[in-house]
């Protein structure tokens, strides 16, 4: 029987303003059941060897990801506050959460773990520093989850000469029902549109300061403690330009293996291939710049999971696809809601075994701080239009 889903259209929005502790705390208190289900869930999955390789125990994952916390606090001190706050206000524990929002990079960090590090992490009282030991076999092959299909369209493409990008965010069928916009107004930094799921700090963002920060999964084989990408997301969002957005991603001790794609209201850009030991960034130019996966780069690709050929092709059809329906001049936010909804290679529904689907959607003008955003299948709904007031 296939997940449900919800029914397609504008997410619901929460607004949180003030302290980082504050902010994380009004988050889980405004959505704690579903930040609490949501959490249970993927604690659970991350124990699966469907998702991460191997079968391991409730306590076993827990110590995994208490060791991910020292990282977390060092990279982003004021968003582990926020996150912090989360914790109080839902009763779970930091460690819970990181794994609620930043699963896909966690499990690439299971896929990878120090042979008997499980273990050994759920009975004693270590960190993050304990002499690295010999890799640990996957006890089982995982299935990657990279169906997302992310966009960045240069200003001399568009109508109107403002740069747009574009995604789908494709996971776990369930992931739909909790998708929401965050409006963010921080005491110190940006305001901020934040498309993510419950609990998570962020997945899809733009700031008033015209950045938009975005990702596709990747599934990296080379997963360690480290921090996850919500939080390198959210820290990128609060910079003013993309290089500096860049700088965010790039200097990060990561945790797992994502793509991220940024985006100026100037029309400066970049595609960042980024694992915990290898990084490739190609910057934006004349003709849009398309991504799903595989990497790009043989840099990258060398420390990718074994990719079934089921998904490869898949992946080579979104390309082709995407690329295909970007031919047209000129670009438009239009076009590129039709490409989400794209039902032969770039709208995915839900399928066994993963049931993985397009659980939302996101176009954005960085320009003029607009943002087009539809949860549950692009294909089925209407994306509503948000702003965020330009400022500081």
């Amino acid at each position: 029987m296939r997940p449900p889903m919800p029914p397609a259209g504008p997410p619901p929005v929460l607004t949180l303003a003030g302290a980082p502790r504050a902010i994380g705390r009004a988050h889980g208190a405004a959505l704690a059941g579903a930040i609490r289900h949501f959490a249970a869930e993927r604690v659970a999955l991350a124990g699966d060897p469907l998702w991460s390789g191997r079968t391991m125990s409730r306590a076993a994952v827990l110590a995994v990801a208490e060791a991910c916390v020292p990282a977390h606090r060092a990279y982003a001190a004021d968003l582990f506050a926020e996150l912090e706050g989360m914790a109080e206000a839902t009763g779970l524990s930091v460690a819970e959460l990181i794994v609620a929002g930043g699963f896909t990079d966690f499990t690439d960090t299971l896929f990878n773990l120090e042979a008997g590090d499980a273990d050994r992490r759920s009975t004693a009282t270590t960190d993050a520093s304990t002499a690295p030991r010999a890799p640990m076999p996957p006890t089982a092959t995982p299935r990657p989850i990279d169906d997302c299909t992310a966009c960045l369209v240069p200003a001399g493409a568009t109508d109107d000469g403002a740069a747009l990008y574009a995604q789908t965010w494709d996971m776990h069928a369930t992931a739909a029902e909790h998708v929401v916009l965050l409006d963010i107004a921080p005491d110190d930094g940006p305001r901020a549109l934040v498309f993510t799921s419950a609990g998570c700090l962020g997945m899809i963002g733009l700031n008033a300061a015209g950045v938009v920060v975005g990702i596709n999964n990747l599934a990296g084989a080379d997963g360690r403690i480290g921090v996850t990408w919500p939080f390198v997301v959210r820290r990128a969002l609060q910079a003013s330009s993309a290089a500096g957005a860049l700088r965010c991603i790039t200097e990060a001790p990561l945790a797992g293996a994502h793509n991220y794609l940024v985006l100026d209201a100037a029309g400066d850009g970049y595609n960042v291939e980024a694992f915990p030991s290898a990084c490739h960034v190609t910057p934006l130019a004349a003709s849009p710049l398309v991504h799903t996966t595989p990497c790009l780069a043989p840099s990258t690709r060398a420390v990718m999971q074994i990719r079934p050929s089921d998904l490869q092709a898949a992946s080579e059809a979104r390309l082709a696809r995407a690329d295909d329906m970007l031919a047209t001049r000129p670009i438009t936010v239009d076009a590129l809601i039709a490409l989400t909804r794209d039902p032969d290679a770039i709208c995915v529904r839900p399928k066994p075994p993963k049931d993985v689907a397009t659980c939302g959607a996101v176009v954005a003008r960085p320009a003029t701080g607009e943002m087009w955003a539809i949860r549950g299948l692009p294909s089925e709904g209407e994306y509503g239009r948000f702003a965020v007031p330009p400022g500081p």
